[in-house]
């Protein structure tokens, strides 16, 4: 792996693969900035999941409520989301709070000196003299990790964590759903093995991007890429798994797809990322999770999704204990708390609770 120094220019940084900028993230050896899935191998993936139910159980007491709000207690962040997010900014603000951490928030730009012309970069490093973590959604790919890298060049670095960058990536929805798969498949053999199908807007979806990187560190696993042909898995990553010998397959049948494997992830058609309403000529209604596919899913198969969605999945099965969207909500604040006291190295403190 190549070492990255402090001081190296941004161009020769941006030509280095994601694999290659991991050290860049750390700060002797331990995770500090958090910006793409690849930076994760799955010694951390093991930890990230067993110490995130260990704080689940922790915070079912008050004694332990008290014992992870004193934690970080006097820290404060930053959340910076400048792209329309409901969820993930409230999984955020609800992780720090649970730490003790105090949050402050820009999401309208309108009202900050970009509308004087101050650059992006300088607002954020504005922001980040007054905060010891910033929390940022973008809507340009690439840009937390620039913020990453400028702060890396200060005398004052403040750990950046991206939380969806454009059509990249979104490394903690990535977690997350990789501690929900844990989770479901715990007393199954575990992720290792397991055939895990992604449906919808593959080429747009930077949650199916950062899960798919992520899935790399498993043994066995093979993925299925279920899209219209438009829309299909970006040749980028294809590249990358045929690099890392994942099998991989593509289809256009979902319903033979899911009776035969172990997860489905579906996924809502990316259109905000239209550039002249292309989205609407693309026959979508093969990528829908029909009820009637209940009767061929298999027992123990789960139903994945990052949300928001629109008609892939009817309500009419999220009451089907293999419906895991809704948990998949509720573990993402509690991977973002173990992460935040990762970055702070409060999982020591954590472990011998």
């Amino acid at each position: 792996m190549a070492k990255v120094k402090k001081g190296v220019d941004w161009e020769t940084f941006g030509k280095l693969r994601g694999s290659e900028k991991r050290a860049y993230f750390t700060r002797d050896g331990n995770i500090f900035h958090v910006i793409m899935s690849q930076q994760f191998d799955r010694k951390f993936l093991d930890e990230i999941c067993a110490l995130a139910t260990k704080v689940r159980g922790i915070s079912k007491g008050n004694k332990g409520v008290l014992f992870l709000q004193s934690l970080l207690q006097g820290k404060r962040a930053m959340l910076y989301f400048v792209q329309p997010s409901t969820r993930t900014f409230l999984s955020f603000m609800a992780a720090c709070q649970i730490l003790g951490i105090h949050c402050s928030e820009v999401r309208d730009t309108s009202t900050s000196s970009e509308m004087k012309g101050e650059s992006q970069e300088d607002t954020v490093r504005t922001f980040s003299s007054y905060v010891d973590l910033v929390v940022m959604r973008h809507y340009e790919a690439g840009f937390a990790e620039r913020i990453a890298f400028l702060l890396n060049q200060t005398s004052r670095p403040v750990p950046v964590i991206n939380a969806g960058s454009g059509k990249d990536q979104h490394p903690t929805q990535a977690l997350l759903d990789i501690y929900t798969l844990h989770r479901s498949f715990e007393n199954y053999g575990g992720i290792d093995g397991k055939r895990i199908a992604f449906v919808g807007d593959l080429k747009r979806g930077r949650t199916v991007r950062s899960l798919v990187y992520l899935l790399r560190n498993y043994e066995g696993v093979k993925l299925y890429f279920v899209a219209p042909q438009e829309l299909q898995m970006g040749d980028d990553l294809k590249q990358y798994l045929r690099e890392q010998k994942v099998r991989f397959e593509e289809t256009d049948n979902l319903e033979e797809v899911v009776s035969s494997v172990d997860a489905v992830y579906m996924t809502r058609i990316q259109d905000e990322y239209d550039e002249a309403g292309e989205s609407k000529h693309i026959d979508y209604s093969a990528y829908r999770f029909k009820k009637e596919y209940l009767k061929i899913l298999p027992p123990n198969t789960i139903i994945m999704h990052p949300l928001p969605r629109r008609e892939e999945i009817p309500v009419e099965i999220d009451d089907d204990k293999r419906a895991m969207y809704w948990r998949q909500v509720r573990n993402g604040m509690w991977v973002r708390v173990t992460l935040i006291a990762t970055i702070f190295r409060k999982d020591k403190d954590i472990k011998e609770y």
